[in-house]
């Protein structure tokens, strides 16, 4: 008779890693293997950041990488150690909301608030590389991120909002 087969799990294994989160250094040892967002969300307990279709289509997971719009569920949170990330947690100061996000909330355009954090990190890029953005441009850039409460409309005109006024300060 022959011995049964022994079938040891693998072994755990992690890596100490540093990551620039909201301007703010943040260490955590994590698996290898872990995403982007699940480091955020499961060992940062940054929760702002959305967990959607983990296939890199709704948006839901969008964070700013060096300030640009990336998909967190197909980023290795390793290949992001040392970069500046910005979650939504990040784009307020202190207790004051953002300009953006003054007039997400001025303008209703939160909705269920399940995609607004990537609405408004993706809006902030746009508005951060084009700050005086046409309608087109606004849809293009949210292109990426679904809504599935409404419509698009209140999203755009807050995004437009925040550009009036940023340019009204700027006069």
């Amino acid at each position: 008779m022959s011995n049964p087969i022994s079938i040891e799990p693998p072994a755990r294994s992690t890596v100490h890693a540093s990551f620039v989160v909201n301007d703010e250094t943040r260490e955590a040892a994590i698996a290898p293997h872990k995403t982007l967002l699940e480091v955020l969300r499961e060992d940062l307990l940054l929760t702002g950041t959305k967990h959607g279709c983990e296939l890199g289509e709704c948006g839901m997971c969008t964070v700013l990488i060096d300030g640009q719009p990336v998909l967190s569920c197909l980023v290795l949170a390793i290949a992001a150690t040392d970069r500046a990330i910005t979650t939504v947690e990040g784009l307020a100061s202190g207790p004051s909301l953002s300009p953006l996000q003054r007039a997400f909330a001025e303008l209703g355009a939160a909705q269920c608030g399940y995609c607004t954090p990537a609405m408004l990190l993706t809006a902030q890029a746009l508005l951060d590389r084009t700050p005086h953005p046409t309608r087109e441009d606004i849809r293009d850039a949210l292109s990426g991120t679904l809504c599935r409460c409404t419509g698009y409309l209140k999203i755009f005109e807050a995004v437009e909002l925040a550009a009036d006024r940023a340019g009204s300060a700027d006069a």
